[in-house]
């Protein structure tokens, strides 16, 4: 009986991670999840049941990042597809924003995700696997919002380093993607949900006329990381309801 392919994603606790996960398991994957927050990640594997393993991992801490793929290919092997999907935004007034609020940002979204793809690469390289690596990205990679500066530039780095890191990993036929979302009914986004004024600023820029759902996401994300997607490398598909091809609103 052949061993079901091995898939990491992170930030899998709830929201997009989580639907993420479900979408993955649907795809035949074996799955760790891991996530910050302990209970929320073990309740989540516990949840999706069979073999699906939770570990605790802070995504700014590279050293816990290494140990966790070291523990990850100990005792179940190798990682065939990688979700990095943990992030933060950290709002705040632009001209307040510290220096440290601002690096703690970066650390997790994008330092974080740089040091995990190329934890996974180096291992699929070494061992001959076709993997896929799917990066969150997000609109704010392209448009910007004023109280979250360091999030936008996070996630316009990681555009950039999935294009980057699919050139260099083209050779050995790994393939490197990402998923921009635009406004999705999670929990970073309840407080707009509960703001009627906010919700409607929201549609007024959404051609769709509604907010988008995790498993749309994850949808994209699972198609990235089948053989469906066998000549995708590089690319960020946007699931935003129409949002960036927007040039005005009224």
């Amino acid at each position: 009986m052949t061993a079901k392919p091995l898939a990491l994603v992170t930030g899998a606790a709830q929201g997009i991670g989580y639907a993420c996960a479900e979408a993955l398991a649907e795809n035949g994957y074996q799955l760790v999840l891991c996530d910050i927050n302990a209970e929320g990640v073990a309740e989540a594997a516990s949840t999706l049941g069979g073999d699906t393993v939770s570990m605790v991992c802070d995504m700014g801490d590279t050293d816990a990042i290494s140990a966790m793929f070291d523990a990850i290919e100990r005792d179940h092997g190798p990682v065939t597809a990688l979700v990095n999907n943990a992030g933060i935004a950290a709002p705040g007034d632009f001209l307040d924003t510290t220096l440290e609020q601002f690096r703690q940002v970066i650390d997790v979204n994008l330092i974080g995700t740089f040091a995990a793809l190329q934890r996974a690469a180096r291992t699929m390289v070494e061992n001959k696997i076709q993997g896929s690596i799917v990066n969150m990205s997000s609109i704010n990679a392209v448009v910007a919002i004023p109280s979250i500066a360091a999030y936008c530039s996070s996630k316009g780095g990681v555009m950039q380093l999935t294009k980057a890191s699919a050139l260099a990993l083209a050779p050995h036929n790994i393939r490197v993607n990402a998923v921009g979302p635009g406004s999705i009914d999670t929990a970073m986004m309840a407080g707009v949900n509960a703001n009627p004024e906010a919700m409607k600023m929201v549609m007024s820029r959404t051609p769709l006329k509604r907010v988008g759902k995790a498993q749309e996401i994850a949808n994209v994300v699972a198609f990235l990381t089948s053989d469906k997607a066998s000549y995708v490398t590089g690319e960020t598909i946007y699931v935003d309801g129409g949002r960036l091809g927007m040039n005005y609103t009224c």
